[in-house]
């Protein structure tokens, strides 16, 4: 099996979220992926006893690093995907609780169609990604894994999307550099900041496209900071119109309807849940993601709790 892209989680301070965050990453993703937990200064001391307690037991390649002071959602976000090069990376947020068979989907969604720059996957709060009802907050799904079985029986057709959502994204690392990265200098959240990314990158005639066949659940939605919702309306004046034309006019109805068609058949099939053994899905990967190479270099090879993932001698934090 192709290494799978590394997995960026910004931790946050909610440390009973980050907890089931954990688990259901060892739960639904291959053993050996990559994953870098990037720390803006922001986790507590129980939050840190748990991502040590993780770290030592758990099957993924994992990395942890934090910095001495925080600099912000945005500007940590696009420091620590900058170290990451060019390589295409899958952006976790800290609450989330991904499937199984989740970062192959996302792998092979990129394999199938070079054109896509961002692919986010199902939500039950993704808003134009949400699931069973667009635009509202669903409560997250009582049997996740025959949810993830029902995904993987959806044709791979990856809609257009108005823009990326923060729940879980797959970026395309060139596309993230032509498109001029996160701009940290105008929005506080990554919600907005991703926003913003996305449509640069359609702009350069990228796609951001729905990954129907993975699911990453989550307690509610991301949303913007003060003042970042005007700067959008600024730099993208038919933002809000946009999104609204697709939350009323519902294009993927019917595509939500055949999940919902397909998770209720499964009803009463048998669990088998050896299906969804980490090594398993791995196993089981599409056969196109399994010929992509990827060229994400690893993240720090131990952790580091003085000094942030740094691409560049410009991008050091300035207390160290």
């Amino acid at each position: 099996m192709a290494e799978l892209p590394v997995i960026l989680l910004p931790v946050g301070h909610d440390d009973d979220a980050l907890d089931a965050c954990l688990a259901a990453l060892d739960a639904g993703t291959p053993a050996g992926t990559r994953i870098w937990l990037a720390d803006d200064a922001r986790i507590g001391p129980r939050g840190a006893e748990i991502v040590q307690r993780w770290l030592a037991r758990t099957a993924l390649q994992a990395d942890y690093t934090c910095r001495q002071r925080s600099i912000g959602e945005v500007a940590h976000l696009d420091d620590v995907l900058r170290a990451c090069g060019d390589a295409d990376v899958i952006v976790l947020a800290p609450d989330a609780i991904p499937a199984p068979g989740w970062a192959n989907a996302l792998a092979a969604c990129f394999a199938r169609d070079a054109s896509i720059a961002t692919a986010t996957p199902w939500c039950n709060a993704g808003e134009a990604a949400a699931w069973p009802r667009i635009g509202e907050i669903n409560p997250v799904p009582d049997d996740i894994a025959r949810l993830a079985r029902a995904c993987r029986a959806l044709p791979p057709l990856y809609p257009e999307l108005p823009a990326a959502i923060g729940h879980a994204v797959l970026l395309r690392g060139n596309a993230r550099r032509k498109a001029g990265g996160l701009d940290a200098s105008s929005y506080r959240s990554w919600y907005a900041a991703l926003i913003d990314l996305s449509l640069r990158m359609a702009g350069l005639g990228w796609r951001n496209a729905l990954c129907e066949t993975a699911f990453v659940a989550r307690g509610g939605e991301g949303g913007p900071a003060d003042g970042d919702m005007d700067a959008l309306a600024v730099r993208w004046p038919a933002w809000h119109s946009r999104l609204a034309t697709f939350l009323m006019g519902d294009p993927l109805y019917a595509t939500r309807l055949a999940l919902q068609q397909g998770f209720d058949a499964l009803d009463d099939a048998p669990a088998q849940q050896q299906l969804f053994d980490a090594d398993a899905i791995g196993s089981e990967a599409d056969p196109v993601a399994a010929d992509m190479p990827h060229d994400t270099p690893a993240p720090p090879d131990r952790a580091d709790n003085t000094a942030p993932p740094s691409a560049t001698p410009a991008a050091q934090d300035p207390t160290q």
